[in-house]
């Protein structure tokens, strides 16, 4: 039996989205980790997959269904591109840790950084 994608919950604070699943089981993901994994064209490329970096305080604004299949995530640095289909998000939270150590690694090769590019502090 496939797990099935059955509800979602974002926590603010923390910036994670905790994926619920058909089984009981559920994961989390980070905002970060949504918006570097963005499944948009402007991420993914034509064959040529772009490095995002300075993300690791990025937060997800808003979350819109879409039909039955999938979720937009508004992201408060702008991105707001990106179709996350169920099935993708399954993927992510199945893949979780080979693609976070991979992003990590590529990140270190193109001596790019998670930290964002100025600090901005609200009061």
């Amino acid at each position: 039996m496939t797990k099935k994608l059955v509800g979602l919950h974002y926590h603010q604070r923390r910036r994670l989205l905790d994926l619920q699943f058909s089984d009981g089981s559920l994961s989390s993901l980070s905002a970060e980790f949504l918006r570097v994994h963005s499944p948009s064209a402007e991420v993914r490329g034509h064959g040529q997959p772009k490095l995002v970096s300075h993300k690791r305080d990025v937060a997800i604004k808003q979350i819109q269904a879409v039909g039955h299949y999938a979720v937009k995530l508004v992201f408060d640095d702008g991105h707001a591109t990106g179709l996350y289909s169920f099935a993708y998000l399954c993927q992510l939270a199945e893949n979780e840790t080979t693609l976070w150590q991979d992003y990590l690694a590529k990140l270190k090769q193109a001596n790019a950084s998670r930290e964002p590019l100025i600090s901005i502090k609200t009061l």
